[in-house]
């Protein structure tokens, strides 16, 4: 057993096969390397046919993703957008982009993602003020979306699913990400699969999604000179980053299942550990498994756990820190209880990187161990 050997969180993993590579050299071979392209359409088309949307608009990010389903969602200075706290801020940012004010929501236990009580309260503390729901699949574990949009559509508005971590995931046998109004992917370097950078929007709207490529490439109007009757923003996808993207695509299914076996693996070696529970699986929902998750309620703490991983060349994480408890966004309301503050205080992510052996998995979990013995 190599005990220098670095094992990380979640990093690239390309496939054996060299499918990406394929799409790449295409690209590089008919000198389509500049921005769209015949990746960029492809891409859009197979990862909308995959999760089952109609339609999709590839982006340079999953946060510009959000900003621009915001956009095509009317929300404007102003405006109130109910956020999920318990997130990355790639997901609460692009609210501010737009002049509106993010209120934030507290989680459950049940899921780790939006409480719909909370939600409830927020509509009717902030009624016809609020514009938009942005909810978040948190680590691949879906959102309970009948409850949430039982409650969203009483209220008639906007719901915009933050799927950057979820790809790959089932609610009731639907794909994550195809609920509300807009669904967000994100295929960053840590993401399920990986275009190196970049994110996707689908939607059922094809007039939207069409105006969410117009703005996206700079709201260049149909003129024979530069002319622009609208703002603009340089967020479309290259055909280089579309071509890692459509080779990714194949192996979706492989990563998502070495995802669950990595999840199963730590919870029959570690489960039986005191004070150690895992993030909730549900009967309704087919995880992607994204990241292992567990919580530490006993003496282990989890900064002792992640430093004793560490000092081994082992990657781990702290849960997300809520946007209620972050310094830039502390200004703005937050509706529910402590519930996404305990899972932030008591929660680590374990190494999930699909790259991993059973070997490094065996030498992760006995270095948790002795922290018990």
């Amino acid at each position: 057993m190599n005990e220098n050997k670095k094992i990380w969180l979640a990093s690239p993993h390309m496939s054996v096969e060299g499918y990406e590579m394929q799409y790449v050299q295409e690209a590089f071979n008919t000198n389509w390397i500049a921005p769209l392209g015949p990746n960029v359409d492809e891409f859009e088309k197979e990862l909308a046919e995959k999760v089952g949307s109609k339609h999709a608009a590839a982006m340079t990010s999953g946060t510009g993703a959000i900003h621009l389903a915001l956009k095509a969602a009317g929300v404007k200075e102003g405006d109130i957008v109910l956020c999920q706290s318990l997130t990355f801020s790639a997901t609460a940012n692009p609210i501010i982009y737009q002049n509106a004010t993010p209120v934030f929501i507290d989680s459950d236990y049940e899921t780790w993602n939006m409480d719909p009580k909370a939600l409830e309260n927020a509509f009717e503390k902030y009624g016809k003020r609020v514009k938009a729901v942005l909810l978040v699949h948190l680590y691949g574990l879906s959102t309970d979306m009948d409850k949430i949009m039982e409650v969203c559509n009483k209220y008639n508005v906007a719901v915009i699913e933050d799927a950057a971590e979820s790809l790959g995931a089932y609610y009731k046998g639907k794909h994550t990400g195809t609920f509300g109004d807009f669904g967000i992917f994100s295929f960053n370097g840590n993401k399920i699969i990986t275009t190196s950078g970049g994110g996707m929007l689908v939607s059922n709207d094809e007039e939207l999604v069409n105006k969410v490529r117009f703005w996206s490439t700079q709201s260049r109007d149909t003129a024979r000179h530069y002319q622009h009757s609208e703002l603009g923003f340089n967020y479309r996808m290259s055909n280089v980053v579309a071509g890692i993207g459509r080779g990714q695509l194949k192996v979706l299914n492989q990563r998502v299942a070495k995802k669950k076996y990595i999840f199963e693996y730590y919870k029959k070696e570690l489960g039986h550990l005191e004070g150690i529970e895992f993030m909730p699986i549900n009967d309704w929902n087919e995880p992607n498994y994204w990241l292992s998750v567990i919580t530490l309620n006993g003496s282990v703490r989890p900064l002792e756990l992640m430093e004793t991983l560490e000092k081994e060349n082992i990657e781990s994480r702290p849960v997300w820190k809520p946007m209620h408890m972050q310094p830039f966004f502390a200004e703005y309301d937050y509706i529910g209880g402590n519930i996404s503050e305990k899972l932030f205080g008591n929660g680590v992510c374990l190494p999930s990187d699909t790259k991993m052996t059973d070997e490094d998995l065996e030498r992760i979990c006995e270095i948790i161990k002795s922290l018990w013995k």
